[in-house]
């Protein structure tokens, strides 16, 4: 999928109605459920079109009119979360130039002012020489100006033991843990169960969700502790999204339907997939009947499915 223009696609936006979300007055889970379309949701930013998860792909999301952007979120050396996808910089930065003698330059290995020395913009196009990898607290701060809302992705837990509580202590510095971004404006995720499960204990009002597909036995231990089941696309069928929406709980009391499986917060688990960049493939998880399409493209997926 080639990208367009940017100019283009600012200009595409003009008008777009923008898609609402869990929690806003019209876009309470129960509202998104009856939408026929699903949400759709800019992964690490605008990332087709701008350098993914910097300040940069924030902006242009929020210009092309969504409100969901997603993010990936790790640890320095010297305890900073920095919004970075892979836990080596060498991909996304000019690392490899500016300290060609730290391979294989691993986030956990650097500081934040190391690593705020690095261009994260260049490799992208010289149009974005210079974007910076942003610190959480500049990430939340910038998605906070854009009214815009966060599912945010604790990135490969099992390298940064605690990352749960740290990511959870600068939400609440920098108030997105007040109950208007807890109600509706925030979704916390990860591959890791226990990580998920750590979110949820310590923070048990947060929504979240957990990456993966898990069994449809396991279902319910998975709605304990979270309410969203976010499955990759290519592992993803219609029967698979039926099951997650379908009855559990053994045998039907007597005269009484089962109910539908509920999340951690009683209320049906929600599937959103990823990572969706083409007009066939957003037809096709929309079919299934997915809740959110997490994609590079958002201006292709929302084309596709409106």
């Amino acid at each position: 999928m080639h990208a367009r223009p940017v100019a283009a696609l600012a200009a595409t936006a003009l008008g777009t109605a923008v898609f609402l979300a869990p929690g806003s007055a019209s876009g309470t889970p129960e509202a998104a459920a009856r939408h026929a379309e699903p949400l759709v949701i800019a992964h690490r930013g605008a990332s087709a079109y701008a350098p993914e998860n910097t300040l940069a792909a924030v902006d242009l999301a929020d210009r092309m009119g969504f409100v969901w952007v997603e993010n990936d979120v790790q640890r320095t050396k010297d305890g900073e979360l920095v919004v970075v996808h892979d836990d080596s910089l060498a991909r996304t930065t000019d690392v490899e130039q500016v300290f060609p003698d730290r391979a294989p330059w691993k986030v956990k290995d650097f500081t934040a002012a190391e690593i705020a020395r690095l261009d994260a913009g260049s490799w992208r196009g010289s149009e974005w020489a210079g974007a910076r990898v942003p610190t959480l607290k500049q990430y939340l701060n910038r998605v906070d100006a854009n009214n815009q809302k966060l599912l945010l992705e604790i990135k490969k837990p099992e390298l940064y033991p605690g990352i749960e509580q740290d990511t959870l202590r600068v939400l609440g510095e920098e108030g997105w843990l007040d109950r208007r971004h807890v109600a509706g404006r925030l979704v916390i995720q990860s591959f890791g169960a226990d990580s998920v499960k750590a979110v949820h204990r310590q923070r048990p009002d947060l929504t979240t969700g957990f990456l993966g597909t898990p069994a449809v036995a396991d279902l319910p231990a998975y709605a304990a502790f979270t309410d969203q089941i976010n499955p990759s696309h290519t592992s993803l069928t219609a029967e698979y999204v039926a099951a997650v929406r379908a009855p559990h709980g053994g045998a039907r009391p007597s005269g009484r339907a089962r109910r539908a499986l509920k999340g951690a917060h009683g209320k049906p688990l929600r599937v959103n997939t990823w990572t969706v960049n083409d007009a066939a493939g957003a037809a096709r998880v929309d079919a299934f009947g997915v809740d959110g399409i997490i994609t590079n493209n958002p201006d292709v997926v929302r084309d596709a499915v409106s």
